[in-house]
């Protein structure tokens, strides 16, 4: 995760674009052998609404302007599905464009299913934000002869939400993000490669903590694997299957699903992902995390997508997100999945971030107060996708994800993405009447 400078967006608050880390990415730059043809004709699909057509412009200058292949962006209003539109091409091989309701992997974004999961289970009566972690993955033994820091016994399910559990990546030194260490935790473990969340874990047991939990935020995805198995122990479901009936599924996203990491195990409509500059997805070639498999695509088994299925495996579109959003935003224009006091719980406090305490990590959520509301967001990268999505304070929510990562090169399109939504927002000249949801599955 790389933590960026608060922006300050039309509505003159910090929104604070952040864009997550999720997969294994190369030390050195590596240059595409064949770069993305222009994109001055760049194909444009849904309905046009003529009042909002500042988001066709702003969406397709942005593109262009950091050569990205694919991608698409819905925005809601009040309930109602005002736009949704696919830009570029889903393969730019065949020159297939994307639709709006294309599927990407969306990774970090996926965290915010986990907490609506974890939520409805406190809604239960099941689980509490103070419970103490341990005791649901105790039946995961750490190595023979390894010493269990004892704070994980500290470790509370609120800890995991707000990432305060006691690991940091960013550590000088040492610092490490353990799904980047599949192979290496199976090797040690003597368990099947590339490691499992529960041999992750089981691993992990074994290495110390790097701070006391509680004591300060730092970014784990980690944490959110712990969730996806707390989940599992307290239902006795695998962790997607309650996801998508506890929560996707009542919230009329049903397209979406957990994601793979070979190519010949995509999903019916899922684009292709493309390293930054290059039109194929041939580049670059890395060894395999599947062993025995040789080089392979880096976006398709150079990194175990599955492995951090509760942090960052999910597959979905952008009306599927803004379907999950409207029914855990805490507003009557469409029914929630939760009650207002869980969504109270969900995004009511949490770990400061931003100066002067303008917004913090609740749980699943990034959140800033803003004129008696907040906007909630949360961003997610991969070397193969960025994605990002938001529920404002003046009723708009929004939904966009894109196919390659330029955010690997430079760092700012994430920023540019933030300060391009808010901009395209500002200049609507109408808003239509109709509700788009019903066009889509």
């Amino acid at each position: 995760m790389v933590m960026k400078r608060p922006l300050i967006a039309t509505a003159g608050i910090a929104s604070l674009a952040i864009l997550i880390s999720c997969g294994k990415e190369p030390t050195a730059p590596i240059t595409p052998p064949v770069t993305v043809p222009p994109q001055d004709q760049m194909p444009i699909t849904g309905t046009l609404v003529p009042g909002m057509t500042s988001y066709d412009e702003t969406i397709s200058a942005l593109m262009k302007k950091w050569k990205v292949p694919g991608g698409a962006v819905a925005v809601l209003y009040n309930g109602r599905l005002v736009y949704a539109r696919g830009f570029g091409y889903s393969d730019v091989e065949n020159k297939t464009p994307v639709q709006p309701d294309a599927l990407f992997r969306i990774a970090s974004v996926s965290k915010t299913f986990t907490s609506a999961a974890i939520m409805t289970l406190v809604g239960e009566g099941k689980l509490s934000f103070d419970d103490p972690v341990a005791p649901f993955v105790d039946y995961l033994a750490p190595a023979a002869g390894a010493t269990v820091d004892p704070r994980w016994e500290q470790i509370t399910i609120r800890n995991l939400l707000n990432h305060t559990g006691g690991w940091d990546r960013g550590k000088p030194n040492g610092g490490f993000d353990p799904i980047d260490r599949t192979l290496e935790a199976a090797a040690e473990m003597g368990a099947p490669s590339p490691a499992s969340p529960e041999t992750l874990i089981r691993w992990m047991k074994g290495k110390p903590l790097d701070f006391n939990p509680g004591e300060k935020f730092a970014y784990s995805n980690f944490g959110y694997i712990i969730l996806g198995r707390v989940i599992e122990r307290l239902t006795g479901m695998p962790y997607k299957d309650y996801v998508r009936t506890r929560v996707l599924e009542p919230a009329g996203a049903k397209r979406t699903q957990q994601g793979k990491s070979r190519m010949s195990d995509a999903l019916p409509g899922e684009v292709k992902y493309y390293w930054p500059g290059s039109a194929t997805v041939n580049f670059p070639m890395v060894p395999s995390v599947f062993p025995g498999e040789g080089l392979v695509p880096i976006n398709y088994g150079g990194y175990y997508f599955e492995v951090g299925d509760a942090s960052g495996a999910w597959v979905s579109s952008t009306v599927d997100l803004l379907r999950f959003l409207s029914a855990i935003d805490g507003r009557p224009t469409r029914p929630d999945i939760l009650s207002g006091q869980l969504i109270a719980q969900m995004t009511g406090s949490g770990a400061p971030l931003c100066p002067n305490n303008a917004c913090y990590y609740a749980a699943g959520w990034m959140v800033g107060p803003v004129q008696g509301d907040a906007n909630w967001w949360h961003g997610g990268d991969l070397p193969s996708t960025v994605s990002f999505l938001l529920r404002s304070y003046n009723n708009y929510s929004w939904a966009a994800v894109f196919n390659t990562n330029p955010t690997l090169a430079t760092g700012a399109f994430d920023n540019e993405l933030d300060v391009a939504l808010w901009d395209a927002l500002k200049k609507i000249t109408e808003l239509p009447a109709h509700d788009l949801f019903s066009s889509f599955q």
